[in-house]
């Protein structure tokens, strides 16, 4: 990465970008252009999955970029339909197609009541090994769920992605993969821009002249999360983005943080959820 400063070490040795660009939801036709200028505001990480649809956006959006492909981190996820390890295999097959190299692969949701997840975990270990993908974690996992696959495999995840925001702070998963070398992503770290209305949110940034996603989003930052607002549109691109300019005092960040309520703002379990039926998507 060109900026190791604005990036993390994961257990692998692959560094991440620590802000990336959520690509859900962004209008079809659209997205290469996005990428373009997210590139040229700084931004170098990219974070898709099989069921956004837009695979084949994110590749011809890399191929258009003015910077070297070396120099821009991409992640995409393991579609719930293909667990098992030679579906896994597949799927992560058709996804290089589209978008070209993977830098993480992830499995998107667990769905244990599959029992398919260690196999596809398997998968992509062995894609790892291969060198096809530079490094694996998963998504919406918790500490038993990924105790399991270690236990299976002996490989742990880089990475576990997980819905977190100032209302849902996870704190024992966080606690769990710092002790175990796992690096946390929040998803919907804004929580759908409901936060951004929180009183105590409003005041911080009305007091530092900041946009309250920019104060979320150094929230996260501050606690060492990795982050993917989602944005279609080039204003929220640099407003986002301009968390980066500022630091919050140890007194804000203790603001937000005690805005915790422990529970999803989504009604999301992970032990039930399936995304390709749900409503809503990390």
């Amino acid at each position: 990465m060109n900026d190791t400063a604005r990036s993390l070490p994961m257990r692998d040795g692959v560094a991440i970008p620590q802000m990336g660009l959520g690509v859900m939801y962004v209008p079809e036709g659209t997205l290469p252009a996005l990428m373009r200028e997210a590139v040229r505001l700084g931004y170098r990480h990219f974070d898709t999955a099989t069921v956004y649809g837009n695979e084949a956006e994110v590749g011809e959006g890399l191929r258009s970029l003015d910077v070297g492909r070396d120099e821009v981190f991409v992640t995409t996820k393991l579609q719930d339909g293909m667990h098992g390890y030679d579906n896994a295999l597949r799927a992560f097959d058709a996804s290089e197609k589209l978008i070209g190299s993977i830098d993480l692969y992830l499995i998107h949701w667990p769905q244990p009541a599959k029992d398919l997840y260690a196999e596809s975990w398997r998968a992509l270990v062995r894609l790892q090994e291969e060198g096809r993908v530079r490094s694996i974690g998963v998504a919406n996992f918790t500490p038993d769920l990924i105790d399991r696959i270690v236990g299976e495999t002996g490989v742990s995840p880089v990475i576990n992605q997980v819905e977190l925001h100032p209302r849902f702070q996870q704190r024992g998963t966080r606690a769990y993969n710092a002790a175990n070398g796992i690096l946390t992503q929040a998803w919907s770290p804004l929580e759908h821009g409901l936060i951004l209305k929180n009183e105590a949110v409003a005041e911080i940034a009305a007091r530092l002249g900041r946009s309250p996603a920019q104060v979320v989003l150094r929230w996260h930052l501050q606690n060492g999360l990795v982050v993917i607002p989602k944005a279609a549109e080039t204003r929220h691109l640099a407003d986002n983005y301009a968390a980066w300019d500022f630091e919050l005092s140890d007194a804000d960040m203790a603001s937000i943080s005690s805005l915790d309520r422990n529970q999803s703002s989504f009604d999301l379990d992970p032990m039930t959820y399936e995304s390709e039926r749900g409503r809503i998507e990390s």
